[in-house]
């Protein structure tokens, strides 16, 4: 099947493509579960690539075959329009599926959120994110898993930090990653405080950070780098839940990240899942540095979807959602926090692809 000169780059996925369909035919690749899961998911990703592909190639064919059948007989050129536009359409729909995809979009998340402006009901606020996530995770068939937390008095967390995985290999641009990449920035919530006794509206506000979950493989940490302290856990206002020495802090030395968890009865548990926040924070370090640099080399280079400061205000007393960077306004606020993200998620992910398609 030959290229055309406008897809340039087709012929390496296909011969790709055709290599990865031998390797997965191969019964021993599947001794190395890691290698197996990493080979399924570029074959994943690359799956609706060569359908698109030949179903542009399908769609020449069938213009030309059109145009010579109409050289013979005038009856068929009333198909010719037809022809036309399926092949504008599926040359179209390539040059999409052809656009960078962002490394991270097969992966796993793990998202963290953090209280910050208004005190108490900032804490009830992030305790209310962490279930519109939970659900929306729900929705998907993903699984979650609480990692660490820090509750404050009044309810809701101070801060928790919350892995979610898909089960099995996600289809391409259904992953927990590709799904909730855009959601990490400020949200701002407007609403009478369960405090306030006199009905006043306040604003206050939460952060949200999606990380990228990192296999062991994917960021070296090596041992010397790490300073690894122990302490007491401590639950609401500071008072100590635990007799042992159990919580576990980690700080990377080079890069200066901090990690600490508390919440499993064991230091090594606790360790361990420091250890999965911070290959994750590690990974973003990362991927931040190369990002920065490749803007550098590239002053031309368009960014997608920005991730300014304040990126989504839930007001309570009109029900409404809007998201600032691509001007959503939505009018069920309710649905919106029982999971029912989908629409911001899709407008989000839409002003992405037409920033790709207009730098590309």
């Amino acid at each position: 099947m030959a290229a055309d000169s406008r897809f340039p780059n087709v012929p390496a996925l296909l011969a790709e493509y055709e290599e990865l369909e031998k390797q997965m035919a191969d019964p021993s690749i599947h001794s190395d579960q890691g290698q197996a899961r990493k080979l399924g998911k570029r074959y994943a990703a690359l799956g609706p690539v060569i359908a698109g592909y030949r179903a542009w190639v399908s769609a020449q064919e069938d213009l030309i075959a059109g145009k010579e059948m109409a050289a013979d007989d005038p009856d068929f050129a009333s198909e010719i329009p037809a022809l036309e536009e399926n092949l504008a359409q599926s040359e179209s729909k390539l040059e999409e599926l052809l656009l960078p995809r962002d490394p991270n979009d097969d992966r796993d998340v793990i998202l963290e959120v953090k209280a910050g402006v208004g005190g108490d009901e900032s804490a009830l606020f992030a305790g209310d994110l962490l279930r519109m996530y939970q659900r929306y995770a729900e929705k998907h068939n993903w699984k979650c898993e609480i990692i660490d937390y820090a509750e404050s008095e009044m309810g809701g967390y101070k801060e928790i930090s919350m892995a979610i995985k898909s089960k099995g290999i996600a289809e391409p641009g259904q992953s927990p990653y590709a799904k909730l990449k855009f959601e990490g920035g400020v949200h701002r919530v407007q609403r009478v405080p369960e405090t306030e006794s006199q009905g006043r509206i306040h604003t206050s506000a939460a952060g949200v950070l999606i990380l990228a979950e990192a296999d062991e493989v994917d960021v070296e940490i090596r041992q010397q780098d790490l300073r690894i302290d122990v302490y007491r856990s401590s639950g609401p206002g500071g008072q100590s839940v635990n007799t042992t020495d159990s919580a576990v802090r980690i700080t990377h030395i080079p890069t200066g990240v901090v990690v600490s968890c508390q919440n499993e009865k064991s230091q090594l548990q606790n360790k361990e899942s420091a250890m999965r926040i911070l290959r994750a924070r590690l990974l973003a370090h990362a991927q931040e540095q190369a990002d920065a640099e490749a803007a550098i080399a590239r002053k031309q280079q368009v960014r997608t979807v920005d991730r300014s400061e304040r990126i989504r205000t839930y007001n309570f007393p009109e029900n409404r959602l809007s998201d600032h960077r691509v001007n959503f306004k939505s009018s069920n606020l309710d649905a919106v926090l029982n999971g029912e993200l989908d629409p911001v998620i899709d407008a989000l992910l839409e002003a992405d692809k037409i920033a790709k398609l207009a730098a590309s």
